[in-house]
């Protein structure tokens, strides 16, 4: 009898912990359908065709995405509902893309939000809109890639200023502020989806090779303590596709590099419902205030 293929939609699968977490799938007995998203679609394919993977058991499509434009966003949206058709299921969304520039340039496509907050949280929230009712009809897994990073955000007060476009906050800071965002996304999703879909967020670790620090300018090295290798990391993404032991508590989503549910105390700010349904806005909402036609 043929193992029924499972689907997967992802961003941040073009290099670096997405596209090891792909390949380790793509090394497995079960079958999977891979619908990616990538600035540049040409290297990523190229990259997979490379892995020489079996295409008679996986089949893995490229469609374009840029984050930082809510447009692309949303005719990425559009293209993969369109290669689902109407009656295949999503397994599982896994939402990794993310970039640690600082906020020195204005926002892009005349956003008044820099451009990292864009990408980290406010596109891959505006692509859960998009994607909701496929990914409830088909009780899909939502994995949110976070970062033990978000503990570094001590007032959630300064986001509104900081995350501006040209605020002139340097990339460190607001990698960790985009990233404590997209976590109250994550319990804002967790909240909206309730009994229809399984929401997780997951910390890879430490992981230097992937190039993380670039746009900010952060020196990491695998000398420094904890640090893990890519493979490492993508293991510990995964372990968050398939983990069933869910706390009772459904605010304690967040999965460990340890493979361990975070006490809720690491991430106590982010709990603040005031604070997700903020930033957490509706689809009309961006919509109207990014200037994204209906």
């Amino acid at each position: 009898m043929d193992i029924i293929a499972k689907t997967v939609v992802a961003t941040g699968a073009s290099s670096g912990l997405g596209f090891e977490a792909i390949k380790q799938l793509l090394g497995q007995a079960q079958p999977y359908r891979f619908i990616l998203g990538a600035r540049d679609v040409h290297r990523t394919q190229a990259a997979y065709d490379g892995l020489k993977y079996d295409s008679a058991k996986h089949s893995l499509t490229v469609l374009p995405l840029e984050l930082s434009d809510l447009k692309a966003t949303k005719t990425f949206a559009q293209k993969t509902l369109e290669k689902l058709g109407h009656d295949d299921k999503v397994e599982y969304l896994m939402l990794n893309a993310g970039i640690t520039n600082g906020a020195e340039n204005p926002g892009p496509h005349g956003s008044k939000w820099c451009e990292a907050y864009i990408v980290n949280h406010l596109a891959q929230h505006y692509l859960v809109h998009l994607l909701r009712e496929k990914l409830v009809a088909s009780k899909s897994r939502i994995v949110f890639v976070s970062s033990g990073a978000i503990r570094r955000v001590d007032d959630p007060s300064v986001l509104d200023a900081h995350l501006k476009g040209g605020s002139g906050e340097d990339g460190n800071t607001i990698y960790c502020e985009s990233k404590f965002v997209q976590l109250l996304g994550a319990q804002w999703w967790r909240r909206q989806l309730a009994g229809k879909c399984v929401v997780v967020a997951v910390s890879p670790g430490l992981i230097p090779d992937t190039g993380i620090g670039r746009g900010s300018g952060m020196k990491l090295t695998m000398d420094m303590p904890d640090a893990k290798p890519v493979s490492v990391g993508a293991e510990s993404i995964l372990r968050a596709f398939t983990r069933d032991d869910l706390p009772a508590d459904p605010e304690q989503l967040f999965l460990t590099s340890w493979g361990e549910w975070w006490s809720k105390d690491v991430y106590e700010k982010t709990l603040d419902k005031e604070l997700q349904d903020k930033w957490c806005p509706s689809k009309e909402q961006i919509e109207e205030e990014e200037r994204v036609e209906a």
